[in-house]
């Protein structure tokens, strides 16, 4: 009966999609369908994926320039599917016909492991024998198994099983009380699990053991702090208003704000998909970018010692940030008016699922947007600034991702990561050092270094396709001093270095020149600068990898190996490590590497092009990170150059501004206001020793 409602809602659905942009997310009653149509041929499967199979930039850009005319693109599903026996399927499903245009059974990979997969882990190792009795060994009782939790992460690779078999690591921890944090009891071993067979295969036991961390709890939450002395009482409420509401609208899922227009996007993996982003210049609509996202991440551990080689977590790839995402909570993870998204995804057995509230957007205040004062005469002109952040959380086991798409009022685009959530953790023997792989957090708890590298992808469309990259550095004069040329040594300017074709247009950070990397189209100028229309990508938070060439992690997160790659555009490469991540071994390195290798010569010079850019942080924890971290920010930022014949947020009304002529004339300047203001805020009286406070400036 369940199967020929879906059935039936499938044939409804045919030819009834074309109410949805292009680029919105497969609806559950797409999703639904698309379940449905596999099912009439293939039966007995279970689902990995069923997302959005996005669009033909070529076909796209036939519709948009002309959508009365020409065709609009269909929907289709991507469809990922698990057969018996770890087989995997890759298809595509056209909602628009009703039928399967693309099935394959593709050999020697494995899909992404789902919430579900982690879930089903955790009841499979409490009742294992083989568990039970290494538990056992550590001073666990079998009565106290249900005290016994996993973190189960995709196994990596490891040269032992190979890839035929989709396989599991269960990083193994205890809680003495439900409400105790379970990385203070990290156990040693590690069970290896059959996610086919639902089974423990292989246990990794370590030749040194470690018993069961005996030291007090620490935990994080509420109750916890309580006992310990409590909470702050200093802290007055900040309360954010918007009482005429907000300053953007939403057509769809098509966003506009302050001369921004953004398509909002959202699947399995990558989470947020920004498309179509342009920027309305005093009436002219202007491309920007075509599609952004963040594309995958790797973290990968640096403790040599077996398994640990296995942990470096690829959470996009392996995992999916939109699996991952957090339903989002007013006062909580955004603040004042919001506007939500949600999110729709598969579940194991086909069915749709939704996430409330996966996608929070709002305005924020940014602090001075531009400020002078004349220091003769107190004029001054002040403008504040405010922000628009599109946001997701995503939570990958032990740690949280708070991912800020930012968009700013000058024609900047900032995305901004935020780490927060808890170490991950391994025992410690009494005694024993960490160092100098790792630092004891606290008594007994052995956090090692690792890193959080993360691949921003950017199609830039910079007032048209055909755009080129430049290696930008900032860098002396070549000239000696003494020289005409030179002569007091002081001329220094920016080197411009084309990334002309795929087997040379990648590029690592160098903090020493400033480096940043520009988007240009070189077929139009500034009419002032009589420079080429661009977009500056700033990072610098670009650590290499560290894991050495050659090595496990080196050769699957290829990605990683430089700070910026530029390929020429293909609508197949999405993802940087390759479609299905979890078990690849490296030998050959899928994605980038790959792409680049099957088209080395290929130019980069005024085509379409995406940019690709690995930046995150190397992280050496301290006790300062535990129980739980403080929230730790890294930023990117696009900023417009040569692009606008001005700052392109004049029109932005000022919080105060005065001229010479009105100073002259007698009227209150900037001092008389700011004593005031202060006086306000401390309880004094408007007036006293100033004048009038009105000018909203605060």
């Amino acid at each position: 009966m369940v199967l020929e409602r879906l059935q039936q809602m499938a044939s409804h659905l045919t030819g009834q999609v074309a109410q949805h942009h292009p680029f919105d997310p497969l609806s559950t009653d797409e999703i639904a369908a698309a379940v449905a149509i596999v099912r009439k041929e293939h039966a007995d499967l279970f689902f990995n994926a069923v997302t959005l199979w996005e669009p033909r930039k070529e076909d796209m850009l036939k519709w948009q320039s002309s959508p009365d005319t020409a065709p609009k693109p269909r929907r289709v599903a991507d469809v990922v599917a698990i057969g018996r026996g770890s087989k995997v399927y890759d298809g595509l499903v056209d909602l628009n016909e009703g039928r399967i245009v693309q099935w394959e059974l593709t050999e020697g990979v494995q899909p992404l492991i789902t919430m579900e997969d982690l879930q089903i882990v955790e009841s499979v190792v409490r009742k294992d024998a083989k568990v039970i009795e290494q538990c056992g060994i550590l001073g666990i009782p079998e009565s106290d198994m249900h005290k016994v939790y996993c973190d189960p992460w995709t196994i990596g690779f490891d040269e032992r099983f190979g890839s035929g078999v989709r396989l599991q690591q269960a990083l193994m921890y205890y809680r003495p009380h439900p409400d105790d944090c379970q990385y203070t009891y990290p156990l040693d071993f590690c069970p290896i699990y059959n996610s086919d067979t639902q089974e423990i295969v292989h246990i990794d036991i370590p030749k040194v053991r470690r018993q069961l961390n005996q030291a007090p709890p620490i935990n994080y939450h509420a109750e916890a702090i309580e006992k310990e002395g409590g909470f702050r009482k200093d802290i007055k409420p900040i309360n954010i208003t918007q009482p005429e509401g907000v300053s953007f609208s939403i057509d769809g899922r098509t966003l506009k704000w302050q001369n921004w227009s953004v398509h909002i996007g959202f699947n399995y993996r990558e989470g947020i998909v920004l498309s179509n982003i342009t920027f309305n210049d005093k009436g002219n609509v202007r491309p920007v970018f075509w599609r952004m996202s963040l594309a995958e991440m790797v973290v990968p551990y640096g403790n040599p010692e077996r398994p640990h080689q296995r942990k470096h977590a690829f959470d996009l790839g392996e995992y999916g940030g939109g699996y991952m995402t957090n339903s989002l909570a007013l006062g909580c993870d955004c603040k004042g008016a919001i506007h939500y998204m949600d999110a729709a995804f598969v579940n194991r057995a086909g069915d749709p699922q939704t996430i409330k509230n996966a996608i929070c957007i709002h305005e924020e205040d940014a602090g001075i947007l531009f400020k002078h004062t004349d220091f003769r005469d107190e004029s001054c002109t002040v403008t504040r600034a405010r922000k628009l952040l599109i946001s997701h959380v995503f939570t990958a086991a032990n740690y949280e991702y708070c991912v800020y798409w930012i968009l700013h009022q000058d024609g900047t685009i900032q995305l901004e990561i935020k780490l927060t959530g808890i170490l991950n953790t391994y025992a410690m023997y009494p005694g024993e050092s960490a160092a100098p792989w790792g630092t004891e957090v606290y008594p007994g708890v052995n956090a090692h270094n690792h890193q959080h590298l993360f691949c921003l992808r950017v199609d830039p469309n910079i007032d048209g396709q055909a755009n080129t990259i430049f290696q930008v550095d900032a860098v002396a004069g070549e000239a000696p001093v003494g020289s005409e040329e030179n002569f007091y040594g002081n001329a220094f300017y920016a080197k411009k270095t084309k990334l002309d074709t795929m087997a040379t247009g990648m590029s690592d950070y160098d903090g020493s020149t400033s480096r940043t990397w520009e988007m240009a189209n070189t077929n139009k100028l500034n009419p002032y600068s009589k420079k080429p229309v661009s977009y500056k990508l700033v990072s610098r938070e670009v650590p290499p990898l560290l894991p050495k060439e050659g090595s496990l992690v080196w050769k699957r997160a290829g990605f990683a190996r430089h700070a910026v790659h530029v390929t020429k555009y293909d609508d197949e490469q999405l993802h940087p490590a390759g479609r299905h991540v979890p078990q690849t071994s490296g030998e050959p390195s899928a994605g980038l590497p790959a792409w680049i290798a099957a088209n080395p010569t290929a130019s980069l010079d005024n085509t379409d092009v995406v940019l690709w850019h690995t930046f995150g942080l190397t992280h050496f924890p301290s006790p300062e990170d535990y129980p739980v971290m403080p929230a730790e920010p890294m930023t990117v930022l696009l900023r417009p150059r040569n692009f606008f014949t001005q700052n392109p947020c004049m029109d932005v009304p000022p919080s105060y501004s005065s001229t010479p002529s009105q100073i002259a004339e007698g009227k209150t300047g900037i001092r008389g206001i700011v004593d005031n203001l202060s006086r306000l805020a401390f309880g004094g009286k408007v007036g006293e020793k100033g004048g009038s406070g009105d000018c909203g400036c605060n």
